[in-house]
């Protein structure tokens, strides 16, 4: 990743050398964890790399051009560290690693080896096992626009630039009653109307869930108040009076962000574009071409 500095290339090349690794993992929630393969607690950076827990690596695979560099780190389960239902709800999927090659000496000394995101994890038996994929990895996704009529921009993000942070958008409020984690249950969400979060999301605020989210797939009114049904269960227990924020749904139309979002402006669909009734078409003088018989 980085050149090696003067200092520690005199210290390689001393044919005595007091050497380590060091391991940087921040996951999307903030949370930043350190790990060393040495015996003792090193610090840099800003941060506390802890001995004893376990974590190895196997030989980093670097490659020149834009071949994606990739390794696999080796751990231990733990409650102090990495913990099985921290993996179960996917804490660490996507998270961010980086591996320094240190002089526990003088931290000082040390070398970005590799830095990329954990891939797939697997584990078994107290340990598990991850995948690391380096920063070519982000270049291995479809680029440009796709022409469609619906919009292909996610509410809120850049493309659409949307704030959802606008009154009447999106609320923040306790659960009443939760089933599986997926289906979430309110005598009712005043000053909302029926399907107004369908296609949205919701995000855990609070409580053993709290940083993960789901999307809406029903908002449903029914005699007994509101339901909120989720495409997949959030994978942590969501208990009743957690606090969850619901945020609007968009189903990706023109008629909806002219309408419902006042956000025509950065629609970034194609709602003029031909669809598939349009290939057999035919000219005629008089009459609508309904696609009928021409009898």
């Amino acid at each position: 990743m980085s050149s090696l500095s003067n200092a520690l290339q005199a210290h390689l090349q001393s044919g005595v050398t007091t050497l380590c690794r060091a391991w940087a993992l921040e996951r999307r929630d903030g949370t930043v964890l350190g790990f060393t393969d040495h015996d003792c607690v090193l610090s840099f950076d800003g941060l506390r790399f802890q001995p004893g827990s376990g974590l190895t690596a196997r030989a980093v695979s670097q490659a020149t051009g834009l071949s994606v560099d990739n390794t696999e780190a080796l751990g231990v389960l733990s409650d102090a560290a990495v913990r099985e239902t921290d993996i179960e709800a996917g804490r660490f999927d996507g998270a961010e690693v980086r591996c320094w090659l240190v002089n526990w000496q003088d931290v000082s000394m040390r070398w970005l080896q590799f830095r990329g995101s954990i891939g797939e994890i697997r584990r078994a038996g107290g340990a598990f096992e991850a995948e690391l994929r380096g920063l070519t990895e982000l270049l291995n996704q479809p680029l440009g626009r796709i022409y469609q009529k619906p919009c292909t921009a996610v509410l809120g993000d850049a493309a659409c630039r949307f704030d959802l942070e606008t009154p009447g958008y999106a609320v923040e409020l306790q659960t009443v009653a939760v089933e599986r984690n997926e289906v979430f249950h309110w005598d009712a969400l005043p000053g909302f109307e029926p399907d107004w979060f369908a296609g949205g999301r919701l995000t855990v605020l609070s409580g053993a869930a709290a940083g993960l989210w789901g999307a809406v797939k029903a908002d449903q009114t029914k005699a007994g108040g509101r339901r909120i049904t989720l495409w997949e269960p959030i994978r942590a227990a969501v208990a009743p009076g957690d606090t969850v924020r619901l945020e609007a749904g968009c189903d990706k139309r023109m008629e909806t962000c002219r309408l419902k979002f006042n956000n025509l402006a950065n629609f970034q669909g194609f709602p003029d574009i031909p669809g598939e009734d349009w290939v057999m078409a035919v000219p005629r003088q008089s009459g609508m071409n309904t696609g009928g018989s021409r009898r």
